[in-house]
């Protein structure tokens, strides 16, 4: 049952009878509990809806097409709380937050309903048996799952939660049941790397083409992780031997499965000092949320783009820019800003790298960065005419970051534009369009 917060006039429900505060039950007899159940059952051309209104039961018929609206809005986007995270994972990054950030940064969220509408990983933890069956009944696909070991009694010590083993049975279920399935192993040093992560890329192996990807990605440790598990980052060297022992084991799975399956973040070769591997590696980029080719994903979009720009005006003023950044996108960005001053002379872009002292200097993502840090660091400098950050470093949709510092604050600060950017509009921004 729930709650129906507004109707919209001149809508079918709303032609139909339906009012603000009834309470929904059912689409012909199937039970409603979430915006799933609601999407699914909705789409069919005749409905029987079953209501309260005032504890009072009645029903209205909607005649409509398959998958036209009918007019309902209730409180949230899920009609339902969003279900946290009951696990302790050894390496949650949430628990190696400072105090004192906003409220919303500490909810932990593994919600399956999240996975398929805005592809979140979850843990399978608190799903039961009837959730797994939804999602075949449903064919909510695909699923992406952060699986990080199939070996039920690590899988329990490092999610510090009973079931955890358990429920890696609805794998092979989800999988038998044509369910694609986006897979994540965060690699941890000495817990789930080298016999036991064999040991997972095999057994995931074994359930493709269900499996269609698995990334590999390096716990994020920030300085805030006093009493917590003692956790200690992959050395260079180690980086190397986790990208030799992941591209072993995917060459075989290309040649059985046609497909390279499992692949290991950027930060690894980063780490390591290697370069990023070629576009067709990443097979279309099925991680790419997941920091798995990002970098050579930019670079070509980029260069792309700087191919079919128009050739620079013999007119045009000289400009110059600084391009603040995370430090493991350093060496991208200076070689996006080399191409493009070979390309436009008058054009000058100055990175800055900005090390991360707000969650610790091994956190060098810039979807990471502070405006706090970014003050600190960029104060002082000769910037140009403006000042170039990652938009990923936001709230989605705000100019706030992590620590509440606004982008007008930090301009205010700084002295120039503050300009977020992105792939869609970095390039004009260097140039000044």
């Amino acid at each position: 049952m729930v709650r129906i917060t507004k109707v919209d006039p001149g809508s079918r429900a709303d032609r139909a009878g339906v009012r603000a505060g009834d309470d929904l039950l059912s689409i012909n007899g199937e039970e409603i509990r979430d915006v799933l159940d609601y999407r699914f059952y909705l789409a069919d051309k005749k409905i029987d809806l079953a209501l309260l209104r005032d504890g009072t039961p009645y029903t209205v018929t909607v005649k409509k097409g398959t998958y036209d609206d009918i007019g309902l809005d209730f409180a949230t986007p899920l009609m339902d709380e969003k279900q946290s995270c009951r696990n302790k994972c050894v390496f949650c990054f949430i628990d190696q937050l400072p105090k004192g950030m906003r409220k919303s940064l500490y909810f932990k969220d593994d919600d399956s309903r999240l996975s398929f509408l805005h592809g979140n990983y979850i843990t399978l933890t608190n799903m039961t048996e009837r959730d797994i069956d939804r999602i075949i009944k449903m064919r909510f696909s695909p699923i992406n799952v952060s699986v990080h070991t199939t070996n039920p009694e690590l899988r329990v010590r490092m999610m510090k939660n009973k079931r955890a083993g358990a429920v890696l049975a609805y794998l092979p279920k989800l999988a038998a049941s044509g369910i694609e399935l986006h897979c994540q192993i965060v690699l941890c040093r000495g817990l789930n790397d080298g016999a036991e992560l064999d040991r997972t890329m095999r057994d995931l192996a074994a359930l493709a083409p269900a499996v269609d990807s698995v990334s590999v990605v390096p716990a994020g440790l920030t300085d805030h992780r006093n009493g917590l598990y003692p956790l200690t980052p992959f050395t260079p060297d180690e980086c190397a031997a986790v990208i030799a022992q992941v591209d072993a084991f995917a060459s075989e799975c290309l040649a059985k499965h046609g497909s390279r399956l499992f692949f290991c973040a950027d930060e690894f070769y980063l780490s390591a000092g290697l370069p990023i591997p070629d576009e067709d590696y990443y097979e279309g980029y099925p991680q790419l949320e997941n920091g798995v080719g990002m970098i050579r994903s930019a670079l070509e979009d980029f260069t792309a783009e700087l191919d079919a720009a128009p050739p620079p005006s013999p007119d045009a003023a000289p400009r110059t820019v600084t391009l603040a950044t995370g430090v493991a996108a350093e060496g991208l960005m200076r070689e996006l800003a080399r191409m493009t001053h070979e390309k436009y002379p008058r054009v000058s872009v100055n990175v800055r790298a900005i090390k991360n002292d707000f969650f610790g200097h091994s956190v060098t993502v810039s979807g990471l960065l502070t405006g706090q840090d970014l003050k600190r660091q960029l104060a002082g400098l000769d910037l140009g005419a403006a000042c170039l950050i990652p938009s990923s470093a936001l709230r989605a949709g705000e100019d706030v970051f992590l620590d509440d510092m606004t982008v007008s604050d930090l301009s205010s600060a700084l002295g120039v534009p503050v300009i977020p950017t992105d792939e869609s509009n970095l390039l004009s921004e260097m140039l000044g369009e």
